[in-house]
């Protein structure tokens, strides 16, 4: 029994879905169940040789274990920033422009802390990534949800958002490649939100960990008037391998890093320096690198079409970022009924797309995050498993 009652903030949040599943997966794996788990985004592929070299060198060095600057090292600004230079064609002074993170996770919470507060209104797409509603809620912020639909590529319709009471928004969540539709947004499409952010003076803030993977790497701040209403948060976890690393960044104007920073300099004492030192040399690796990355997901990726096909599913196959979004067949209620059964039945775990909010009811996700000999082990377990009583059933299919 607690004798300190939780705050009131806490019920406007719940724990992680994720957090609630990984362990209901252990307790059936510790009971011999050996559960395929295609739902995390969490990379499987290890970092750069030549990554691991610097830490563990720096790693060894006296004096490198010290409390480190809240605005991060100036090697890992300066390579940051050369990084945007040369893949997005942004140009951001290292000085001002460049806040490096432990992890673009911890930018969402910072940005919330630092810009919101009750009264204010958030404009979240639906569906989208939960933290982004979490952390405006825990702020003490309104969440207004505009949604993404298939019939219009995932891509916001602006009319619609238009008709909204925006009197109030002060701030909206965007991300492209989408998370977890993997839509691709254009330059086109980047340039009507930031017209329609400084029609309403709402501030964009675009996450944009998925810029690598199976896409043409494209930043909003890249496009003219960006730096007036426009932050990207960007991440190392998926692009190189680093999620354990706790590695991202906060890009934009000056005043709005240094009110983020006001924020963080009060949460932490900075990143360990050879961690520091090593994501750097992650941002000088060149195109190869992303190359052998992607030739590895786009295999991966179409065995992920072949088992949602076996489900009956219908998916894109143009789509870009670290997982496939998938529409269920009809006759299931909807995707938590499937995925639940999946489970159970052939100890397979992919993600149903309700946890991304209303429209993702009908959707499942599957991560490419795990190895073309675990996705075909998943194939063969679905082969001819009975699901629903027998009512529906997952055909044999000859894979070769």
């Amino acid at each position: 029994m607690m004798i300190a009652k939780p705050a009131r903030r806490l019920d406007s949040v719940e724990e992680y879905y994720f957090s609630v599943k990984l362990k209901q997966i252990d307790r059936m794996n510790r009971r011999g169940a050996q559960v395929l788990n295609l739902g995390i985004g969490s990379p499987d592929l290890d970092p750069a040789e030549e990554v691991l070299e610097v830490l563990s060198k720096k790693a060894i060095q006296s004096g490198n274990h010290a409390y480190q600057s809240y605005r991060g090292l100036p090697a890992l600004r300066q390579a940051f920033a050369k990084w945007y230079a040369r893949y997005f064609d942004v140009r951001l002074d290292p000085e001002t422009e460049v806040l490096p993170l432990m992890g673009s996770k911890e930018g969402l919470m910072h940005l919330a802390m630092s810009f919101l507060e009750e009264g204010d209104k958030v404009l979240v797409p639906n569906p989208a990534y939960p933290a982004y509603a979490a952390v405006s809620r825990l702020a003490g912020a309104e969440v207004v949800y505009y949604d993404l639909k298939a019939e219009h590529g995932w891509r916001p319709d602006f009319s619609s958002l238009e008709q909204l009471d925006l009197r109030r928004v002060k701030l909206m969540w965007l991300n492209y490649p989408n998370m977890p539709t993997g839509a691709r947004a254009t330059k086109e499409l980047f340039s009507r939100w930031i017209a329609f952010a400084e029609r309403h003076k709402i501030l964009l803030v675009h996450d944009n960990p998925y810029a690598f993977i199976l896409n043409e790497p494209l930043s909003m701040l890249s496009l003219p008037g960006a730096k007036r209403v426009v932050l990207e948060l960007n991440s190392l976890s998926k692009s190189h391998n680093l999620a354990g690393w706790r590695v991202g960044v906060l890009a934009g104007a000056a005043p709005y890093l240094q009110t983020v920073l006001q924020f963080k300099s009060n949460m932490d004492s900075g990143m360990f320096k050879p961690l520091q030192l090593a994501a750097a040399k992650a941002l000088e690796l060149g195109e190869a690198w992303y190359q052998r990355q992607n030739d590895i997901y786009t295999k991966r990726r179409e065995k992920v079409f072949e088992l949602l096909s076996i489900l009956g599913c219908t998916y894109d196959k143009d789509g870009g970022g670290l997982f496939v979004w998938a529409r269920i067949p009809e006759g299931w209620k909807d995707a938590h009924e499937l995925s639940d059964e999946l489970l159970h039945a052939a100890r397979i775990f992919i993600t149903p797309g309700h946890i991304f909010g209303s429209g993702g009811q009908r959707y499942l996700r599957i991560s490419l995050c795990c190895s073309e000999s675990v996705l075909l082990e998943a194939i063969r377990r679905l082969e001819g498993v009975a699901l629903s009583g027998g009512s529906r059933f997952v055909k044999n299919v000859n894979h070769g």
